[in-house]
């Protein structure tokens, strides 16, 4: 999916809505995993998707949350991918592996993610530099979302922590990291927590879309997202993954999901 297309989907639907498949057997609906003990992963992916694909211009599967059921989890994962392109192939999606190691592993990694999972995308750390990042960037058409400022309090650590000339390493990854890949093939992981510095990363990546998690269940504020993040063309991926998929555990917890996307396109809608 180009740029452009992603630009389109967002203005048509009136949002920029990504939902996060972070789907943990132990806390789906209890009734999926006898009706649907075959798989009941996919089984409740599948429900979350039709019930909100009318709401959300992306999706992102959390490879963590499939990769603790071994086997059994990456084939839940695959048919889900699957099911979307088949379904929906208007959807955006992704997969949040953050991935990254010397340059014939990260290759693997590659293969993996964008040839037999079929990702649109899939999210990349930065920290061993540019020769583990440039395999993911080796496949037309296919997008790496670089980590640069993430919500978490351990960001702290090591993320905004400056050098000799007061440059934050946040700052350092998204200058350097220009280099590899223009704006048609590389986005930026920025936390909605630091809604506070997203005027400085608009400096530094102004056309770049950024994938921003962290609103609902993490505390970040839709409307600093937005006042701060968007540029002339929207240029926002934003995530929200418990708020939705586990707003209820009964049989309509897809229902209730639907009424929670719902809610966050029309906030989104303002901004469209």
């Amino acid at each position: 999916m180009t740029k452009q297309q992603l630009y389109e989907n967002s203005k048509r639907k009136r949002s920029f809505l990504c939902i996060g498949l972070d789907s943990d057997l132990k806390k789906i609906p209890p009734h999926l995993t006898t009706v649907a003990s075959d798989d009941p992963v996919f089984a409740f992916n599948r429900a979350i998707i039709d019930a909100t694909a009318d709401y959300c211009i992306a999706y992102k599967p959390n490879l963590a949350f499939y990769e603790d059921l071994g086997a059994d989890g990456w084939l839940s994962l695959k048919k889900t991918v699957t099911y979307l392109r088949n379904n929906y192939p208007d959807q955006f999606i992704i997969g949040d592996a953050k991935r990254g190691d010397i340059g014939n592993t990260s290759g693997m990694y590659a293969r993996a993610l964008f040839e037999y999972l079929d990702f649109d995308a899939v999210t990349v750390s930065p920290y061993m530099g540019e020769d583990s990042v440039k395999p993911f960037l080796s496949y037309p058409g296919k997008w790496v979302i670089l980590l640069a400022l993430t919500s978490n309090q351990g960001a702290l650590d090591f993320q905004l922590t400056e050098d000799k000339n007061g440059e934050r390493l946040f700052e350092k990854v998204l200058r350097k990291s220009k280099e590899w890949a223009t704006d048609e093939q590389l986005m930026y992981v920025v936390g909605a927590t630091q809604s506070q510095l997203l005027q400085t990363v608009r400096q530094i990546v102004p056309d770049h879309f950024l994938l921003v998690p962290g609103i609902g269940a993490q505390g970040g504020d839709l409307n600093q997202v937005a006042t701060y993040g968007m540029n002339r063309f929207g240029g926002l991926l934003v995530n929200s993954s418990r708020q939705i998929i586990y707003a209820d555990s009964s049989i309509k917890f897809a229902e209730v999901a639907r009424e929670e996307a719902c809610k966050i396109q029309q906030a989104m809608a303002d901004y469209c």
